[in-house]
């Protein structure tokens, strides 16, 4: 059986894009939640989510496993991006599109 911290480096390595929040994409159980998933769906790319509010120890774990303390959170390629401020400041800058653009691209 797997250990919570390495289910999500699965999750994470194996999704180019991955978000951990409250609720599904089609139904969000919070504002922070839905303003990423609303990022995320402006960028056009597909993105797996993970409902934390199903799964006590990956809420418990995606903290200790980023260092951070809230839901949502934002992996991309493997890296941890960051909750709904840093997501929303980093569509604003255009510096989120710039990490999920398929390599090559313009």
């Amino acid at each position: 059986m797997m250990s919570t911290s390495e289910r999500i480096t699965k999750l994470v390595t194996e999704n180019d894009i991955v978000l951990f929040m409250k609720g599904v994409p089609q139904a969000p159980q919070c504002g922070f939640s839905a303003s990423v998933v609303k990022v995320l769906t402006a960028l056009g790319q597909p993105f797996a989510a993970v409902n934390v509010l199903e799964d006590p120890f990956i809420r418990e774990g995606i903290k200790e496993y980023s260092d951070w303390p809230t839901i949502p959170q934002l992996y991309i390629k493997g890296e941890f991006v960051g909750g709904a401020d840093i997501v929303r400041e980093m569509y604003d800058s255009g510096e989120l599109q710039g990490l999920i653009a398929p390599q090559g691209a313009a």
